[in-house]
């Protein structure tokens, strides 16, 4: 099962990634990140739903977005 991690840390939160994902399991959190911005995310019960198709890490800026298949 493929699994995506953000380095929410490091995360502006443009939200290219969520339009980038062509299953919609990309979303902000609730939280704040240490730069104020609320960082993108997949919820744990979202994730079984992920392809491993990598879009949302080709379309991150700041190449904080890891995918493993």
């Amino acid at each position: 099962m493929p699994r995506v991690t953000f380095r929410e840390e490091l995360c502006k939160g443009c939200g290219l990634c969520i339009v980038a994902c062509p299953k919609q399991i990309i979303s902000f959190a609730d939280r704040l990140n240490a730069k104020g911005y609320k960082p993108a995310t997949v919820t744990e019960d979202k994730m079984k739903d992920c392809i491993g198709c990598v879009s949302c890490g080709r379309m991150c800026p700041d190449c904080v977005i890891t995918v493993e298949k």
